[in-house]
């Protein structure tokens, strides 16, 4: 499988039955968890690796004390926007407990970098749904990358003003596979 030539498909046009059919599947067997929608254009993301629900699970871990104290809501990948256009983190930190399956925005998102991934090219997204900072975490490279919000676009930091949290103890403490 990792010799596979890698590339990007499109569809184009209205989805076929034979497409519809494979949507259908993946949503019935859960595959579709981090499947998003780009302004009507539907990404199919691959299952993630393994070595990235453990960063999750440890993230979960060492920021949660962080964000209790700052006052805001954990939770795991969620819908950001709207219906027809959408993306979904790993993770984020909320204002409040929202009862909805699409959030207009969140405190903190935190996306985990996977091979192939899109993470990068969220950021405008992100930005223009007021996401006041955004946390990238590089397996490969065992970084932490924080950004900040400053209006329409992302200022990289070194330290979370909302967490208190400065990237370099995060990178410490976390144990990279």
């Amino acid at each position: 499988m990792d010799n596979m030539v890698k590339m990007t498909t499109v569809v184009l046009g209205p989805p076929r039955a034979e497409l519809e059919h494979l949507l259908e599947r993946r949503r019935a067997l859960g595959l579709d968890k981090f499947d998003e929608v780009w302004e009507g254009t539907y990404h199919m993301a691959p299952e993630a690796h393994f070595r990235h629900a453990y960063l999750d699970d440890q993230l979960a871990v060492l920021l949660h004390p962080y964000a209790q104290a700052a006052g805001l809501v954990g939770s795991g990948p969620f819908n950001l926007g709207y219906e027809d256009d959408f993306r979904v983190p790993d993770r984020g930190y909320h204002r409040e407990l929202l009862d909805a399956v699409f959030l207009e925005t969140a405190a903190i998102v935190i996306e985990i970098l996977s091979p192939d991934d899109e993470t990068y090219e969220k950021l405008p997204f992100y930005a223009a749904h007021g996401v006041d900072e955004v946390l990238i975490i590089d397996p490969g490279e065992r970084q932490v990358h924080l950004f900040a919000r400053r209006n329409d676009h992302y200022d990289e930091i070194d330290r979370s003003v909302l967490l208190e949290l400065g990237t370099d103890v995060l990178e410490h403490a976390i144990r990279w596979p």
